[in-house]
């Protein structure tokens, strides 16, 4: 008889409740909105580049051989080059600093960066950070008081509405214009006096500058000194001024980040209806949280007399910041960036050398990959493994295409996640020797001659969804010094790519590797290679 009864309704309340909850968050999300006639003084970068000493030290360093229009470059290769490098450019810079990026970090390196910039901005330099907006929530949403400290403006990309506590409440709030949401700003740019600068793939924060415990990214990025800084700032001034850029006043107060300051301190306290009132001023408290630790051991600034600069032609590429403008999208017609790359391979004669950590070809790069071995140009892409990607659901879409792209001829090597102290030298001089390195960068050599290095990865998501820069540089020295650094990671930290007589897939590691050959996701739990079998077959390849 009890069998014939209704079954209690109790346990479902708790999954009735929640999902009334994201129903009304969502609900809320459509009547919030991003603010009208905002203003947006128009600026640009500065245009007396020999009025400064980085211009003139720009200037003094160029060979007499070497013609007016070619610029010095070197492959910022290692976490600790990174910083110094940037310290350098801040520290020396006099008159202007423009700051672009995807993501900032308040973390413990950054903090000591910005005390710099800081400073620079209280010795009179005009400061200009331009962040994408979608990572700024939590403690990275600190960053933002940057914006009210004298000769500091700050403006974020393509924001979205809603408070700024969590990014999955953000992202929620803002699922009634998905698509919008999913188009972001990956440009990544440090440029003074628009005589030096700095791109690549890192963003700015202790993963990227090799201090995180635990996980941190392998990367590369290039310092350029000369007329191809123009072509960056250039670039910095399109996206500046661009409707879609939203002065920090615009979006939040500084009384409404000090309270979000006090809430991610004093979470008790918040809670319980503490006065933040009396708090000082960002000016006073500085523009991150303050340290927890002592700050981090961090590198001296980099010697830009005494770099070492390899003189050589070279473009600066930019995607439209219309591309992320979804009615404008469908009828987008102009190259990107991404097809700028394709573009190389298509001109390959040789040989194409490929870093992309997030790679997720498609059926257009399918071809390009097919005719390229047609043609008998040799082509190999180092990649991450599942174990290494801090971003798996975007491994999903490269393993669709794996056993297709070995069957072509492509050379295919997937990076290993646990490093030792004996391969500290390699992967571009990662170091950080133990901990789990997640490949970042984004490189492609194209037959030993030409390099391109930039913030795109081999992927539709970079194609369609972001925008990206990269600067390509026809040099056979840097080209080379890349692909020394590329071929180590092939020699001691990254399985090949093979199929076995039987057609399942190998890892096969190098002779004289610390690791085996492995079958099946190497070093990855089975807790989420099952997961990721559930979930990766639900998402389409341009949102991975």
């Amino acid at each position: 008889m009890s069998q014939l009864l209704p079954r209690p309704l109790t346990p479902c309340l708790p999954w009735l409740r929640a999902s009334l909850a994201v129903m009304l968050l969502v609900w809320l999300g459509g009547c919030a909105g991003l603010p009208e006639h905002v203003e947006r003084p128009e600026s640009r970068s500065l245009a007396d580049v020999a009025g400064t000493p980085l211009g003139q030290l720009a200037a003094a360093r160029r060979p007499s051989a070497v013609a007016a229009d070619v610029s010095g470059y070197a492959l910022v290769d290692s976490p600790n080059m990174a910083y110094s490098s940037r310290l350098a450019l801040t520290q020396q810079a006099r008159r202007t600093l423009d700051i672009q990026y995807y993501a900032i970090h308040a973390d413990a390196s950054t903090r000591e960066l910005l005390r710099e910039v800081r400073a620079a901005a209280a010795r009179g330099v005009r400061v200009r950070i331009l962040l994408d907006d979608f990572n700024s929530t939590g403690r990275n949403a600190l960053v933002m008081r940057m914006a009210f400290l004298p000769n500091v403006e700050m403006r974020m990309y393509n924001p979205l509405p809603g408070g700024r506590g969590s990014t999955v409440l953000r992202a929620v709030r803002s699922l009634h214009d998905f698509r919008r949401m999913q188009h972001r700003m990956h440009n990544k740019l440090y440029i003074a006096d628009n005589a030096w600068g700095i791109t690549g793939g890192r963003n700015l924060g202790d993963a990227y500058f090799g201090t995180a415990e635990g996980s941190n990214f392998v990367d590369m990025d290039v310092l350029a000194a000369g007329p191809v800084v123009r072509q960056m700032s250039a670039s910095f001034d399109q996206y500046w001024n661009n409707p879609l850029a939203y002065p920090v006043q615009s979006l939040i107060s500084a009384d409404e980040l000090q309270v979000l300051r006090e809430q991610l301190l004093h979470p008790a306290a918040a809670a319980n209806g503490a006065d933040a009132g009396n708090a000082p001023h960002p000016e006073a408290a500085g523009a991150t949280a303050p340290a927890a630790d002592p700050p981090p051991a961090l590198p001296d600034p980099l010697d830009l007399a005494a770099l070492r600069l390899i003189w050589a032609p070279g473009t600066f590429i930019v995607d439209k910041p219309f591309k992320l403008v979804p009615e404008l999208n469908d009828t987008f017609t102009e190259d990107t960036v991404v097809d700028g790359m394709l573009s190389l391979m298509r001109d390959a004669r040789r040989e194409a050398l490929i870093v992309s950590p997030y790679f997720v070809p498609g059926a257009e790069m399918m071809k390009v990959f097919a005719d390229m071995v047609h043609r008998g140009v040799r082509v190999r892409v180092l990649t991450n493994s599942l174990a290494s990607n801090d971003a798996p659901l975007a491994h999903v879409g490269y393993a669709r295409y794996r056993e297709q792209l070995i069957r072509l001829g492509v050379e295919l090597y997937e990076m290993r996640a646990l490093r030792t102290q004996h391969l500290d030298r390699t992967v571009f001089g990662s170091g950080g020797g133990g901990s789990k390195a997640s490949l970042h960068s984004k490189i492609f050599i194209i037959d030993g001659r030409i390099i391109s290095i930039g913030s795109m990865n081999l992927d539709l998501r970079s194609q369609l969804q972001n925008t990206e820069v990269a600067l390509v540089i026809r040099s056979a020295t840097l080209s080379r010094l890349a692909t020394e650094r590329i071929e180590d990671t092939f020699d001691d930290s990254a399985w090949k790519m093979e199929m076995t007589p039987e057609g399942r897939l190998l890892w096969r590691a190098p002779p004289q590797a610390l690791f085996e050959d492995a079958h099946g996701e190497p070093d990855a739990s089975w807790a989420l290679r099952f997961i990721l079998g559930i979930l990766g077959p639900l998402a389409p390849d341009e949102l991975l």
